[in-house]
Order: C-alpha cells, then sequence, then structure tokens
C-alpha cells in the first residue's frame, strides 16, 4: 500500500483544510449577500427551445465546489444529451474569478464550444491558479495552444463582457442563489414543477435527470391531413 512521506502528508492535509475552508467561506458570503433573498424570478429555468430537458448551473470560477461538481455535469449532458446552460454567479471576495469570467465570454465570441473548453480547464487547474497574474498566464497559454493571438490592450475594453457577466449575476439575485454551484434540471411542459434543483452533485444528478425526462411531457405531435 502506498503511504505518503510525512511532509506531503501535511502539505496535503493543510491544502486540503483551506479547500474545506473556502467552500464554507464561499457559502457563508454568499448566504449573507442573499440575506433576505426570495426567488422571484424563476423565468430563466426552462430549457432552450427545442429541449425537454436541460441543466442550469450558476457558478464562479474560483469556486472548489464547482470545480467538483463541473466534470459530473459535463458527463451528465454528454450522456443524456441535452443542453447545459452556464451562468455565472461570483463571490465577491475571489481575486481573479470575474477575470475569468469575461475571459471565458471573450472566448465564447469565437465560439461557444471554445468559451466553455475554457471554463472546464480553468476549474481542471484551479488549485494551481491563486493570483490574477496566473490566471492571465494560464489564459494566455490557453489561446496559444489554440492559435488565438491574446489582445495586448485587454479582452473587454469597454465592458460589454463585464456587463454580461453582472447581468448573470443579478439574474442569479433575484432568483435566489445563496450558493454555488447551484444547478438546476429544467423540464419543457412539466407534468409536476417546472425544473428540480439538484441538492447533492453526486448522488442525486443523474436520479434528477431521469425524474425530469419522466415528468416531461412528450413533444406534440403534428397532425397532416390526408389527400
Amino acid at each position: 500500500m502506498h503511504t505518503l512521506s510525512k511532509p506531503l502528508f501535511f502539505v496535503r492535509a493543510r491544502f486540503h483544510r483551506v479547500r474545506v475552508l473556502a467552500v464554507f467561506a464561499c457559502t457563508v458570503l454568499l448566504l449573507i449577500a442573499a440575506a433576505g433573498a426570495r426567488c422571484q424570478d424563476n423565468s430563466a429555468l426552462k430549457p432552450p427551445a427545442g429541449a425537454r430537458v436541460a441543466i442550469i448551473e450558476f457558478d464562479d470560477l474560483q469556486c472548489p465546489s464547482c470545480a467538483h461538481a463541473n466534470p459530473l455535469l459535463e458527463g451528465a449532458a454528454a450522456k443524456y444529451k441535452i443542453p447545459w446552460i452556464r451562468h455565472d454567479f461570483l463571490i465577491p471576495y475571489h481575486n481573479w474569478s470575474k477575470a475569468a469570467a469575461v475571459n471565458a465570454r471573450w472566448f465564447d465570441m469565437h465560439s461557444k464550444a471554445l468559451g466553455d473548453e475554457y471554463r472546464n480547464q480553468v476549474f481542471a487547474s484551479q488549485i494551481s491558479i491563486e493570483t490574477p497574474i496566473q490566471l492571465n498566464q494560464f489564459t494566455e497559454r490557453f489561446a496559444q495552444s489554440h492559435n488565438i493571438a491574446w489582445p495586448m490592450m485587454g479582452v473587454d475594453p469597454q465592458g460589454k463582457l463585464l456587463d454580461e457577466v453582472n447581468a448573470d449575476v443579478a439574474l442569479g439575485t433575484r432568483i435566489g442563489i445563496t450558493l454555488t454551484p447551484t444547478i438546476y434540471i429544467a423540464i419543457a411542459n412539466s407534468k409536476a414543477a417546472p425544473y428540480i434543483q439538484v441538492k447533492d452533485v453526486d448522488r442525486d444528478l443523474y436520479q434528477d435527470i431521469d425524474q425530469a425526462f419522466a415528468n416531461a411531457r412528450p413533444p406534440a405531435t403534428v397532425k397532416t391531413a390526408h389527400k
């Protein structure tokens, strides 16, 4: 059986404690920020046109819990062949998540697939990104690996992409989001509730998607007249 050397054990133990504290702090600060908020606007919690079921997620690219959930959501979207709609919900004290969200929007302009690949790689590399400078270095390498010129004057000189990020945050606030990630399974023409909130992504995700498909009414058939 492989055992950790004593110094490495303490390094990993300390890192684990830091991640646990980070998750706890994320939750507490969001709860404080959203204190008194009520679910007022759930109009966005529905699948896009033509889809019976969709995953809708509110996340922060610097959130450790979001990084854990990300490959699970990616796998579920691929398995069920359903849309995965990702919204930004920034944690105020995070020192680089806002810049990462803006960067992702810039890559979205090249292609949505590229923007999502950037998000996935940020989550996968999250533990090695501690500062805005390290994020910039990571992002420049990502752009270079896709033969994309990284703009020297910044990706959002007019602030339009940040406006889009802030619009997502405002939407999450109107819905009543209090922690990240918050994940919904949205259902079109549901026989029951129009969405299911995933309480535990490890335990409930696939079960909730199965239930969503069971609740979704089959698409209407178009009758054609026989001549």
